[in-house]
């Protein structure tokens, strides 16, 4: 196990001066950043996406190098130009998408690479998990070294993330996204490890979009916009409206969104003990049965892993179910195609957005038409309508927000979440009857996250029926009139979204509770009051 230096008396953990970060193609990702990182704090970095965050990060990691300015580790200049640099000066970093082995053991994937070795030269196994264990014990993360990850909640498997980077020396942990897939309950426990860590002298680090964790866990924050710092406080100093205006440079203004009681209506969607089986033979849904009305939004909440993205692969037509029924007004269509469920009036934000909501290499005016190019206004016998394509993409561009100087620009030169915004647009535009949101605002700035929303709202309450799945449990609760669970491929728990909160919500999504009438109540929604009902 590496020792890391120890941090100067009085230092910093971490000292930006300055710092600039221009890359070859002219983009400006950082500049003139200066902040301070006391050592011993949580200190929480937020910003808009595309504000500098993760580049900053990726600086002091040694992933990327700065372009002018100096980073100072524990009070000394520290120029890393490959992460092993950084890990020997005792940074450690968990990024939002873990990096793990599922077949290997939790003790595997923590010594990998620094394994304890027999005379043999072999791994020495009990040695690996000892050595597991005592960390785990001294910084109070419960993990069981023999587990195979792939058999662990995500929870968990963050848990082993930070044992990694403690097993290599870090006093310095700088997180990514941390809560961005986790349960409440797992939350809680992973700022309570914060905690405990941070009171045995280590430092840490987190990005954040979620102002209630910045709230609930930091002792301090600085906040970016367009590559620099607007401002930095002690977190107690300041409200989660003030970090918000900071973040978008203007004042948010986000009213309650009234609910919907769509109990006297008809439903549009009908599933029925809907099934999928992936390449590998396993189960990925089983026996989903749900209704949508005209005009609500069922929101379906679930640790991601849970099928989330198989039923809305199914219901847009990306993957064929391998039982049940799905129907759009007593019309089935599920299994027969994209362009077929399509023309039954659904339309989809798929959760991928780069692999399956747009062609990159294409322009924003030909993406916005990759549905309809077939058909007019958009063609006409064969030939496709430049000038209306033209026209349609300045009028969407400018309704959505994508910031772009033309519609001839390549998607592949957009932002995640201006991607998105094209996505947004153009689904929305062919007026669905039926709206799959998968993920709808992930990696999107937090303003212009309120307007997406508000788009979804607005399909709602001009009689489109609307399935949103998001990991966001706020967003989930925010806009959506009923709320399924969806753990292990089936509905465990059903509510009226304005009966339940988060944690009531997370029990069910861990599969500690589960309603055992939840398929009944989805499949006759409106019969009776819902009720959150444990087994």
């Amino acid at each position: 196990m590496h020792i890391a230096p120890s941090i100067s008396e009085g230092a910093p953990a971490i000292e930006l001066r300055d710092v600039t970060k221009r890359y070859p193609n002219g983009t400006l990702a950082n500049e003139h950043v200066s902040l301070t990182i006391r050592a011993g704090e949580i200190h929480a970095i937020c910003g808009e996406n595309g504000a500098g965050k993760s580049t900053i990060m990726k600086m002091i990691y040694g992933l990327e190098t700065p372009t002018s300015g100096q980073i100072l580790i524990n009070g000394q200049p520290a120029r890393f130009t490959h992460p092993s640099q950084a890990i020997a000066a005792g940074v450690g970093m968990v990024a939002q998408h873990l990096n793990l082995v599922p077949s290997l053991t939790i003790a595997e994937n923590i010594v990998l690479g620094q394994e304890p070795r027999q005379s043999n030269g072999l791994l020495d196994r009990a040695a690996a998990e000892k050595a597991v264990a005592d960390l785990a014990s001294t910084y109070g993360l419960d993990v069981n070294p023999a587990a195979k990850v792939a058999d662990c909640s995500i929870g968990t498997q963050q848990r082993v993330e930070i044992l990694k980077t403690l097993y290599r020396g870090a006093r310095i942990i700088l997180m990514d996204e941390p809560t961005a897939v986790l349960t409440p309950q797992e939350c809680d426990e992973l700022f309570a490890a914060i905690q405990r860590l941070v009171a045995s002298g280590v430092t840490v680090v987190i990005i954040t979009h979620k102002l209630a964790e910045v709230k609930a866990i930091s002792n301090r924050l600085t906040v970016l916009r367009d590559g620099k710092v607007t401002g930095a406080a002690d977190t107690v100093d300041i409200d989660h409206k003030t970090i918000a205006e900071m973040m978008v440079g203007r004042p948010l203004s986000i009213p309650p969104v009234p609910r919907v009681d769509a109990r006297d209506k008809t439903p549009l969607v009908v599933v029925r003990n809907l099934g999928h089986i992936n390449n590998q033979g396993t189960i990925e849904l089983s026996n989903v049965t749900l209704d949508v009305a005209p005009g609500e939004i069922l929101g379906i909440a679930g640790v991601e892993g849970n099928g989330q993205d198989f039923l809305a692969r199914v219901l847009s037509g990306l993957a064929d179910p391998h039982s049940g029924t799905a129907e759009i007004g007593g019309d089935s269509f599920v299994g027969l195609g994209v362009r077929k469920a399509r023309e039954m009036g659904m339309a989809a934000v798929p959760e991928d957005r780069l692999t399956d909501g747009v062609a990159a290499t294409l322009s924003i005016d030909e993406n916005l038409a990759a549905t309809s190019y077939y058909h007019a206004p958009t063609s006409k016998f064969g030939w496709l309508n430049t000038s209306y394509i033209k026209q349609r993409g300045v009028e969407l561009i400018k309704k959505f927000g994508v910031k772009t100087s033309s519609g001839k620009t390549p998607v592949a030169a957009l932002s995640g979440g201006n991607m998105q915004k094209v996505v947004m647009a153009r689904e929305l535009s062919s007026q669905p009857r039926f709206f799959i949101a998968a993920q709808p605002t992930r990696g999107v700035d937090i303003g212009a996250a309120q307007g997406l929303r508000d788009e979804v709202i607005a399909a709602r309450d001009r009689g489109c029926a609307v399935l949103l799945i998001s990991a966001d449990l706020e967003e989930v609760l925010a806009l959506s009139d009923r709320i399924a669970v969806l753990f292990k491929g089936e509905i465990t728990a059903h509510f009226r979204a304005d009966t339940v909160d988060q944690r009531e919500i997370g029990l069910y999504m861990t599969g500690l509770k589960r309603q055992p009438d939840a398929s009944a109540q989805l499949s006759a929604p409106f019969a009776t009051e819902l009720q959150s009902t444990a087994s």
